[in-house]
């Protein structure tokens, strides 16, 4: 799922093509996209695009006469930006929004239909789209320690939970868990002052590195929009060595999620118990990174 970092970037590039532009024309072409019936789609069409923002890890576009066609691209949704002569993606296009200068098309690759497209006419309608977690990038450590002890989660769900902090996913959060050296299942209670404000500095540092050379990669419209980056210290590299020490990365893989750690650096060398292979495994299951 693309998280902060794609997600400002996408809001940058369509600001730099949409704002002040007219939406000429709006196709919606799966009947699964569109998930609000009042106000009507229709009335998008026509109007000028007042400005580009996010909302966690929605896509906001605001338009004139206080109208919101707020965009969530789930897991495999993605934005395109299309100039004539290139014709949008005939099987994977949801959504197109067409301009004068060109085209803003929503894709989503795969037969689950997960993206969603929101019309909403009022603040108070686009408030209600919000989770409500805290923007990292615009609090302080008080607050954010606050936020993450109101509940007693590890921190891995913590920092993973839009009600508590806003566009952190999957993969964000395990390198920022790695930056912190921290443990992905130590709770959030537990978690000393000092420990706390590692996090919250790992968050921020994290965050904006990455958003600083997603743009740099990316000068014109992005077009790989990845989970998987081969620059990342922990996340999608299970097996191989962490840049810090060498060990080898180790996961935690539960249902279609996993969770990469580095044994050496962020829990003392234990190896976290994953739910099939160590019950799997039972006494063989090794309890330390030494033991590999």
């Amino acid at each position: 799922m693309p998280e902060l970092p794609d997600i400002a970037l996408y809001v940058q590039r369509s600001r730099e093509r949409l704002e002040g532009q007219v939406l000429r024309r709006l196709r919606v072409l799966s009947p699964f996209l569109l998930r609000t019936a009042l106000p009507p789609i229709a009335g998008a069409e026509g109007r000028r695009v007042v400005g580009v923002h996010h909302l966690g890890k929605r896509v906001v576009l605001a338009l004139e006469s206080d109208l919101w066609l707020v965009i969530h691209l789930m897991i495999a949704g993605r934005l395109r930006w299309i100039v004539p002569p290139a014709r949008p993606p005939a099987r994977i296009s949801l959504a197109l929004l067409e301009f004068d200068a060109g085209t803003l098309v929503l894709t989503e690759a795969g037969s689950q239909r997960r993206a969603s497209l929101h019309c909403v006419g009022s603040t108070e309608a686009l408030a209600a789209l919000d989770a409500g977690g805290l923007d990292v990038l615009a609090t302080d450590a008080l607050s954010f320690g606050a936020r993450l002890r109101s509940e007693n989660h590890t921190l891995k769900r913590a920092l993973t939970d839009p009600r508590l902090l806003s566009g952190i996913g999957n993969a964000y959060s395990d390198e920022i868990l790695h930056r912190a050296r921290l443990s992905p299942l130590a709770l959030t209670r537990s978690l000393g002052d000092e420990g706390m404000q590692r996090l919250f500095d790992a968050t921020r540092e994290v965050l904006t590195e990455w958003t600083t050379r997603l743009a740099a990669e990316s000068p014109g419209w992005p077009e790989k929009v990845t989970a998987f980056h081969p620059q990342m210290a922990v996340h999608g590299r299970y097996g191989q060595p962490c840049p810090v020490c060498a060990s080898p990365v180790q996961r935690i893989v539960h249902a279609d999620n996993e969770c990469n750690y580095c044994a050496r650096c962020q829990t003392g060398g234990r190896l976290l118990a994953d739910r099939a292979l160590s019950r799997l495994l039972r006494a063989s299951w090794p309890k330390h990174i030494d033991e590999l």
